[in-house]
C-alpha cells in the first residue's frame, strides 16, 4: 500500500493545509498576530511619548521637584516608628513628619505651578535648613541637603526661550523722514 506525502505548504502561507480544519492552537496564534501591533509602531509610539515628556519637563523646575521631593521623602519617613514611640517623642517626631510633608507639598506646588517657583524654593530651603535641629539632624544630613538643593535649583530656573527660526533676527526700523521722533527720556527730565 502506497500513501502520498502529505502536500507541503509554503512558508508565507496562512491556515492549515487544504482539507484540514484549523485546531485551537492555530487560531490564536493568528489571532495574536492580527491584533498585536507591529514593533515599528511601538518604537514610534514610545519615541513619541519620550519627546512629548520632554517637552513638558522642560516647561516647569523638574529636577528641582525631584530632589526637594525626595528631600521631603527623607525627613518625613526617616522619623517613622509606631504611633506610641512617635508619641513619646513629642515635638521632634511631628515637627520632622511636617516638615517632610511641608517639602513633599512644595515640590508638587513647584511641578504644578512653575510660575510660583520662587515662592516655593524658597520655603523649601526654610523647610530643610530648620529640619537640620527639628528631625534627626535633617533626615541625618540626607533629606537637609537634597531639599536645600532642590529649593536653589527652583529658585534659579528659568524657562526654557524658543528657538530662533531660521536664522531670522528683528531688526530695528529707522523711522521715515519727517516723523517725529519722542524725546528720550533722562532721569526726571526730557531731552
Amino acid at each position: 500500500m502506497r500513501t502520498d506525502p502529505p502536500p507541503e505548504q509554503h512558508p508565507g502561507a496562512a491556515g492549515p493545509p487544504a482539507g484540514e480544519t484549523p485546531g485551537p492552537t492555530a487560531e490564536l496564534i493568528a489571532s495574536v498576530a492580527e491584533s498585536a501591533p507591529s514593533a515599528a509602531g511601538r518604537v514610534a509610539r514610545s519615541r513619541g511619548a519620550r519627546a512629548a515628556f520632554r517637552r513638558w519637563r522642560r516647561t516647569r523646575p523638574f529636577w528641582a521637584t525631584v530632589w526637594t521631593g525626595l528631600g521631603g521623602f527623607v525627613i518625613f519617613f526617616l522619623p517613622m516608628a509606631p504611633l506610641g514611640k512617635i508619641l513619646q517623642v513629642g515635638v521632634g517626631g511631628i515637627a520632622g513628619m511636617a516638615g517632610g510633608v511641608v517639602l513633599m507639598a512644595m515640590a508638587l506646588l513647584m511641578l504644578l505651578l512653575p510660575g510660583q517657583r520662587h515662592t516655593a524654593g524658597v520655603i523649601a530651603v526654610i523647610a530643610g535648613v530648620t529640619s537640620f535641629p527639628l528631625s534627626n539632624l535633617g533626615g541625618l544630613f540626607v533629606g537637609m541637603v537634597l531639599s536645600v538643593l532642590g529649593g536653589s535649583m527652583a529658585f534659579a530656573w528659568l524657562p526654557e526661550k524658543p528657538a530662533a527660526r531660521g536664522g531670522r533676527r528683528l531688526r530695528r526700523t529707522r523711522p521715515a523722514a519727517g516723523t517725529p521722533v519722542p524725546p528720550l527720556s533722562v532721569g526726571s527730565g526730557s531731552v
